[in-house]
């Protein structure tokens, strides 16, 4: 199996776009990571969709997007696992490439979720729940982690404040993104006085309703030493695993044991552990999310994650910073897409070309993306080639 790496990243500004469609917003990002890897070709294409009939009514989504690329012909395919679409998309890339099925490969992942109104974009997303058993009995995603917020507060006495903290740092973050949606400033006390949702989960501990694509150029690692303009940033591991749809199922809501067996399956892969990972983006669809994610990793012992996030911890210059990006909080969560910009993330870090959110000296990340409440989990484990 060949070794992997990614030579081109592409990404647009995401938020509520009005004036752009399903398919201008992939193909800006696409164009963007072409023109960052420099290359002419592309042999075959992934892109992570969740929803796209639901949202926009389109459908076959690999043929659409490979013809308004101007890439017909190619193989051209849309993969789904809910919210982790995108970490799937790049899982196949790696696949393709690793294989030797193709030599450069065009990864993307895109979502158009402000075509339909919010009762519209609650049933989408509500598809990546358990339909029979959750969502005819009315519970929204919301509702299901807040159910995991409480209880890992009753488990393991981690405090409301320790939530709020998690947007705070991450809208922090995003400040200094210029693609995301919202860059504004929060305080705690801006988070618990903002209105409820599901009890103990207010709005400004939620990810938002976003359009947004992103896009990276896949190659074996002898072609991207060859060709590359900048830096390869070498796939090192990839663990994938599932769980549970239902909450209800699962022994202890307060530990993803999708992410758990990922994560371990990527170490092993990867060889590095958790103490050798440098900066982090990790799903908080919720604030709660990341607190639990950042525990079922190995950064932090159960139970640690939200006093970890208080002590500063997480933050960019950190014991692991995690979502410098400003994570799906302040970012956006266009949810195909989400995944994919977790990679391109890391990839600006261990280039070093992150700016005001660079976190010195990182040289290993990685992603953590999941689908809906947990039912599925990929991890990404990366390293800059010098």
């Amino acid at each position: 199996m060949r070794e992997v790496a990614i030579i081109g990243v592409g990404l647009m500004k995401w938020g509520e776009l009005w004036k752009k469609s399903f398919r201008d917003i992939f193909v800006e990002a696409a164009l963007n990571s072409i023109d960052d890897a420099g290359v002419e070709r592309i042999d075959s294409m992934y892109i992570g969709c969740m929803s796209g009939g639901l949202f926009t009514g389109q459908e076959h989504i690999g043929s659409i997007m490979a013809d308004y690329l101007g890439q017909k012909h190619i193989p051209a395919a849309r993969v789904e696992s809910a919210c982790a679409s995108g970490g799937l998309a790049v899982k196949m890339g790696f696949l393709e490439v690793a294989s030797g099925m193709s030599d450069i490969v065009l990864v993307g992942g895109v979502e158009k979720m402000t075509d339909v109104d919010g009762g519209g974009a609650t049933a989408a997303l509500a598809t990546a729940a358990d339909q029979e058993y959750e969502v005819y009995n009315g519970i929204t995603f919301p509702g299901l982690y807040a159910m995991i917020a409480r209880a890992h507060m009753d488990k393991y006495g981690t405090k409301r404040e320790h939530l709020a903290d998690v947007a705070v740092k991450n809208h922090s973050n995003g400040l200094h993104n210029p693609n995301a949606q919202f860059q504004m400033k929060i305080s705690r006390e801006d988070v618990l006085n903002s209105v409820m949702v599901a009890s103990p989960l207010r709005i400004l501990d939620c990810s938002p309703i976003t359009d947004g694509a992103a896009a990276m150029i896949l190659c074996d690692l002898e072609t991207a030493k060859r060709i590359s303009k900048k830096m390869p940033v070498r796939i090192l591991g990839i663990g994938h695993a599932s769980d549970t749809i239902a909450l209800h199922n699962r022994k202890d809501l307060t530990t993803l044991n999708s992410t758990v067996k990922a994560a371990q399956d990527a170490y092993k892969m990867s060889g590095v552990k958790p103490s050798d990972i440098d900066v982090a983006e990790v799903h908080d669809c919720f604030t709660i999310a990341e607190i639990v994610a950042s525990e079922d990793v190995g950064f932090f012992e159960k139970g640690e994650g939200g006093c970890a996030v208080s002590d500063g911890r997480t933050q960019i210059g950190g014991q692991i910073p995690i979502n410098p990006s400003g994570g799906l909080k302040s970012k956006g969560h266009p949810v195909g897409a989400t995944g994919v910009a977790q990679v391109i993330e890391i990839v600006e870090q261990l280039r070093g070309n992150a700016k005001e959110r660079q976190v010195e000296n990182a040289k290993t990340g990685l992603t953590q993306n999941m689908g809906g409440s947990g039912g599925s989990s990929i991890i990404h484990i990366l390293k800059g080639e010098e």
